[in-house]
Order: C-alpha cells, then sequence, then structure tokens
C-alpha cells in the first residue's frame, strides 16, 4: 500500500487514510447496536471512497481499476441510507 500511495501522490495522507478506513469499520459495528454511528461511519467512509475514485481518475487508472472503491462507495451509500431508513 504504501507504493500505491506514492503512486496516487498522496503518501502524506497513508496513514490517515488506514486509520479513518479502521474507525469506519469499527463504527459500522457498533452502528448495529447504536444507529446514528453506524450512519456516521457509512457516511463517511462513503466519502473517503469517493476520494479514492477521483484518486485514481485524476492519475489516470484505467476504470477497472476504479471499480472495487466506487463499487465500496456504492455500498456505503446504500448503508447509509439504510441507517438513517432504521
Amino acid at each position: 500500500m504504501r507504493a500505491e500511495f506514492v503512486r496516487y501522490r498522496l503518501a502524506r495522507f497513508r496513514v490517515i487514510t488506514g486509520s479513518l478506513q479502521l474507525l469506519g469499520a469499527a463504527g459500522l459495528l457498533a452502528g448495529l447496536a447504536w444507529t446514528p454511528i453506524g450512519a456516521a461511519a457509512a457516511g463517511g467512509l462513503a466519502v473517503l471512497m469517493m476520494l479514492g475514485v477521483g484518486a485514481r481518475q485524476r492519475i489516470g487508472d484505467p476504470w477497472l481499476l476504479q471499480v472495487p472503491a466506487a463499487a465500496y462507495a456504492a455500498l456505503n451509500t446504500l448503508l447509509f441510507v439504510g441507517f438513517l431508513l432504521r
């Protein structure tokens, strides 16, 4: 992952990105007990993944390499809406 973040020209954000991903995952689990935390975590992860898609587009990655980040963004958007409707 270090090499990937260098390739994205975002090496200085590697640790914060990983930390946010771990906090988001923990928040999704906590959201099973307390809905507002789950909604915040899912929304945050959706934004993080959308930024990931943008970073890949900025460096010119082919669309096939952008699909995983886009899929996670869509999944977390659905989870966000699901938490809001819960």
